[in-house]
């Protein structure tokens, strides 16, 4: 019998974070991250059964068996809000791992195994295997997918998503408000037709209502799926924060015209900031 050229590496791959079976290590964009062997354990048996749901009696006899002394529940629990710090997940909006309640975890996201294959010693691969794209291993289609977008509290994020949308919402309902004094003002200033800039006003912040009341109730309700619609719904965002953009400089006589850019460039880049936030607080699956 050949002899194995040492024992293989088993990884784990989920979004920026890479698991070690043989070391028992968790990496985020290779930098190694504070975690202790139970919680690793933890997460080992539930990348095992990614996708599938692991009951708490699992667990409890892979990692505590029947003779060991320990408050059980306890111990999972400090192990499963261990592991959600590590990852910056949370149990209210999980990306990583989801609690069913009364049953056990699962896994959600998507994970890419890296199983290299004993090879004997002395022995190579061959010029075919070596030469022959199609037999060299390539990442899965759901890792680059993946976002590489930026770790945050789901609370934050969720919060700045809300306020941009009610700060809309209070824009809007200014502009219906000093409707007749909008148009005096794009008269008198810039010798644009009043009517028209009222009219563009008044379409757009109708519709902006409507989009901002239903955003604002889903953030506050957390719909998990509002991130995928938001993607859907980001034309029509852009399109109304392009125009209403340009609204501080009906304000131009009274804040200066400095102040008038530095406002217009700050609105100009929140559909963008707003496209982010809802990627980062409701992650597609």
């Amino acid at each position: 019998m050949s002899a194995t050229t040492g024992t293989p590496e088993r990884r784990a791959k989920f979004g920026l974070y890479e698991a070690n079976f043989a070391s028992g290590e968790l990496r985020k964009n290779g930098a190694k991250l504070k975690l202790q062997e139970q919680p690793f354990q933890v997460l080992a048996l539930l990348l095992d059964r990614a996708g599938q749901v692991v009951t708490r009696e699992e667990i409890q006899q892979k990692l505590w068996p029947a003779d060991t002394f320990v408050d059980f529940d306890h111990s999972l629990n400090t192990a499963i809000n261990k592991l959600r710090d590590v990852l910056g997940d949370t149990a209210s909006n999980p990306r990583f791992i989801e609690t069913l309640p009364r049953r056990g975890y699962r896994f959600i996201a998507p994970v890419e195994w890296n199983e290299p294959s004993v090879i004997p010693s002395g022995a190579a691969p061959s010029a075919t295997e070596s030469k022959d794209p199609s037999r060299q291993t390539e990442p899965s289609i759901a890792t680059i997918a993946e976002p590489e977008l930026p770790q945050a509290d789901h609370r934050i994020t969720r919060l700045l998503f809300g306020g941009l949308q009610l700060m809309y919402l209070i824009f809007y309902a200014c502009g219906l408000w000093r409707l007749d004094e909008i148009g005096d003002i794009a008269e008198d200033h810039f010798h644009v037709a009043g009517g028209k800039i009222e009219a563009l006003v008044l379409v757009t912040a109708v519709i902006g209502i409507a989009l901002r009341l239903y955003t604002l109730s889903a953030t506050g309700f957390n719909y998990r799926l509002l991130g995928a619609k938001f993607r859907k719904l980001i034309p029509l965002v852009y399109v109304l924060d392009l125009i209403w953009a340009f609204s501080p400089f009906l304000l131009q006589p009274r804040i200066g015209l400095g102040l008038a850019f530095a406002a217009c460039a700050a609105l100009l880049y929140s559909p963008f900031a707003q496209r982010i936030l809802a990627m980062i607080t409701w992650p597609a699956k």
